[in-house]
């Protein structure tokens, strides 16, 4: 974890599990001070309804053991009749129950306890002991509940934490959801006098290269029996690890059972500014003090920035005027499923940055708290979006039935929640809503999402993801002028027009197409703030049709491989010199099909590789993908036609070149140096496998992960572009392969296993540590080819 989570985690106390009881027993801490412990391990699970399992006696012995984060509808199988369908990559819907056991020493009898679950999909029902605590519809939004007046102390009972997941009813997503407890679950173990749950709120209202003024606003609440005199004090350090001057509020006196709000200021002298390429993060440490004692802490990472939104020049963050390049990404990852360790988002964002990424739109629901930590920490700007779907249906099961009651706490929940977070930029309030034609209910409806989002953030603009607003008379109805800034997907032509009709409209396009035109309808113009291509990742669901189980929109696969449309935006997007060539093929019925959107599987056009299928004489065409001031291009040493100049439109630039076995280069060049180089070779013969992993050294977390890709080489370890041989994976020493995927959109091969078909010569394994030191060996096997293996160091 990262951030606000890492802080967490060192906080945890160990559980000390009892297997033969099926319970653990938490320690007690002498601090008075707020604990915060993992309740990730050691969980009951069972796939399928189990009437009576919420209560306490109930006989779970013969479910399955476990821990959270897990998603049980990744394990599949695939099956073009499960009821989730193209939308959900036909894999398995249902009921699933989880329980835990876990007992308490007598010396937490006095506190307060809470559990915190950062996600549920969906419909969740959770009990403690039997008694129902509460009921959430939305999977994405975190849920807290208080245990306290329902727990067992000391000798007692063990207590019992139950859980029921349904999203039986399908479809109820146009993408792949996941189903179970698929984010980290928390036990909290709070004085009776705390802060209250997400009330901490930093804002930083005034900023000067001398000085920033930190304003914080925090409610503490007092659940004891008898009034309390309470103050705070609060801690500033800095990104350099120095602590500022602590600042006292003067004390305040809290009657029991009610609650106080505090609104202490500090000044940060000569603050270090968050931005994209420096995102350095401030902490607040606010303390409780009963009578000058601590009983409650809680540490908040945030940011010190300005950014606008301006409708006459776009986005300024920090005073520089910056093009927002964004990319959508749903909230799961490929053969992982829902349940992403957090490793596997910092590998696939920096993979993303590097292709000059620098901001995300979670498309189309709240993310996991620990995502915003990372982007935090990345440097990464955000749209923070809610909803895919108002009062009107997209699915017959989706948030529609759900929509009025619980719209509004949802929002609360979340932008309390994500609000200290300096990448978050903006809000959506939905993406592509279908009540908008209905003008006067809309607007009712934008106006009451619009004041639930101001009145959790007054601090962040609001806008909205809109689908034909000329067709449903949007800007013509007022709609779009009720958001703070206006958000479009798509005909970035009618967008602009909208700006040009009422100049004063802040203008973003929430969603766009990959083409060139929409690219440069950005670049070309002051006023459009910025772009969310859809998408970043290939992803799962949203498949259209039998037999593709995925879309394949993105920039990387699923795997995290950069694809040519990847290497093409880099070349529009990164500041670093680059250049990639690929092959453009004209398609014909032997071309191999492309695993994208199409559900037909469109041809594929471009490959990168110097391996045609076809190696008699003729003529290849090569496009180069660079962002270098002039590209040269050779053959075997031998330069092919002339060099070539950037293009003013950023199209790629073209040679025809005759056909001949070796090594294609493209060379980037700037003030006559060269800056950037890229070799394409001829594969011979399938010959071995060769692995590597992305990370040599692991630690024994769940959040740790290493993928290990086996390429399918030729004798000089060139790869085969069409190698698909069956592989096999092994793993020695104190590891386990979690997931297996190659990217495929049209294979029904099972990712949890060890075995996966090579396609377009290259699987990869996912890999986690089991033990806190060791080594592992990943092996890779295939018939007729040599092995592969590689090694991963297990320690701290």
């Amino acid at each position: 974890m990262i951030g606000s989570q890492a802080l967490w985690i060192a906080a945890l106390l160990l559980l000390a599990t009892v297997p033969a009881a099926h319970s653990a027993t938490l320690a007690a801490r002498t601090t008075p001070e707020r604990q915060v412990r993992s309740f990730d391990p050691d969980w009951r699970f069972y796939k399928g309804d189990a009437p009576g399992a919420e209560q306490p006696a109930f006989d779970d012995t013969a479910w399955r053991t476990l821990d959270v984060p897990h998603d049980w509808s990744i394990e599949g199988p695939f099956d073009q009749n499960n009821p989730t369908g193209g939308a959900g990559a036909f894999l398995p819907a249902g009921v699933g129950w989880y329980r835990k056991r876990f007992a308490l020493p007598a010396a937490l009898s006095g506190r307060r306890l809470f559990i915190e679950f950062d996600g549920v999909m969906a419909n969740s029902d959770i009990w403690i002991n039997g008694t129902l605590l509460g009921h959430r519809p939305n999977g994405y939004v975190g849920l807290r509940y208080e245990l306290t007046d329902r727990l067992h102390f000391g000798d007692g009972a063990p207590n019992v934490l139950a859980v029921r997941a349904d999203n039986a009813e399908q479809p109820a997503s146009r993408w792949y959801a996941g189903a179970g407890i698929y984010r980290h679950v928390r036990l909290e173990i709070a004085d009776p006098v705390h802060l209250a749950p997400q009330s901490v709120f930093v804002t930083t209202p005034q900023i000067t290269d001398d000085s920033a003024t930190v304003r914080l606003e925090s409610a503490v609440v007092n659940q004891s029996a008898t009034p309390r005199r309470v103050a705070l004090k609060v801690t500033l350090q800095t990104p350099d690890g120095a602590l500022l001057p602590a600042l006292q509020t003067p004390s305040q006196t809290i009657a029991a059972g009610g609650s106080a709000d505090f609104h202490p200021e500090m000044t940060v002298p000569k603050p270090q500014r968050w931005d994209i390429d420096h995102p350095v993060l401030y902490r607040a440490v606010t303390t409780v003090l009963v009578d000058g004692k601590a009983v409650d802490s809680e540490t908040t990472p945030f940011g010190i920035r300005t950014f606008r939104f301006d409708a006459a020049t776009g986005f300024s963050l920090n005073g520089r005027n910056l093009k927002i390049q964004g990319v959508c990404l749903h909230s799961e990852a490929g053969a992982l499923g829902a349940a992403v360790p957090l490793r596997a988002w910092e590998r696939r964002l920096s993979a993303l940055k590097g292709l000059g990424v620098n901001a995300i739109r979670t498309a189309h629901n709240p993310v996991a708290p620990e995502f915003l930590d990372l982007c935090d920490r990345m440097g990464f700007l955000v749209m923070d979006e809610l909803f895919d779907c108002w009062t009107v249906a997209k699915n017959p099961y989706d948030y529609h039935l759900y929509f009025k009651q619980w719209a509004v706490p949802d929002i609360r929940d979340t932008v309390q929640r994500d609000r200290n977070h300096p990448s978050i930029i903006l809000y959506s309030a939905g993406n592509e809503i279908r009540d908008t034609p209905n003008a006067a209910a809309a607007k009712e409806t934008m106006a009451s999402l619009i004041a639930a989002f101001h009145a959790a953030d007054p601090t962040r603009p609001v806008t909205q993801a809109l689908f034909r607003p000329n067709a449903s008379h949007d800007y013509d109805d007022g709609l779009a002028d009720m958001l703070d800034v206006v958000g479009q997907n798509y005909r970035e032509p009618e967008l602009l027009a909208a700006h040009q009709a009422k100049p004063e409209r802040r203008i973003i396009g929430t969603e766009t197409s990959h083409d060139r035109t929409a690219w440069r309808a950005m670049r070309d113009n002051p006023a459009f703030a910025g772009q969310f291509l859809w998408t970043g990742i290939d992803y799962l669901g949203e498949s259209r049709a039998w037999p593709v189980i995925g879309a394949g929109s993105g920039l990387l696969d699923r795997t995290g491989a950069t694809k040519p449309l990847g290497y093409q935006r880099q070349s529009w997007w990164s500041a670093a010199p680059m250049v990639h060539a690929v092959r453009r093929v004209a398609p014909t019925a032997a071309t191999p099909s492309d695993p994208g959107f199409n559900p037909l599987r469109r041809p594929q056009t471009t490959f990168a590789d110097w391996t045609p299928s076809n190696q008699e004489p003729h003529d290849e065409t090569v496009e180069v993908y660079s962002n270098c001031e002039q590209v040269t291009l050779t053959l075997n040493g031998q330069p092919v036609g002339a060099p070539q100049p950037r293009p003013a439109d950023d199209s790629p630039r073209t040679w025809t070149v005759p056909f001949a076995p070796g090594a294609l280069q493209a060379e980037g060049s700037n003030g006559g140096k060269t800056v950037a180089t890229v070799t394409l070779q001829t594969a011979g013969k399938p010959a071995k496998l060769l692995l590597t992993a992305d990370r040599d050294r692991l630690t024994p977390t769940w959040d740790d992960v290493s993928y290990v890709t086996a390429t399918v080489v030729d004798a000089n370890g060139i790869p085969i572009p069409g190698g698909e041989a069956p592989v096999t994976f092994t793993v020695t020493g104190p590891g386990v392969i979690v997931a297996v995927d190659n990217g495929d959109n049209a294979s029904h091969e099972p990712f949890i296993g060890s075995s996966r078909k090579a396609f377009q010569g290259r699987c990869v394994a996912i890999v986690r540590a089991t033990a806190g030191t060791g080594a592992i060996t990943v092996s890779a096997s295939a018939e007729e080819l040599a092995s592969g293996a590689v090694g991963i160091t297990v320690g701290r």
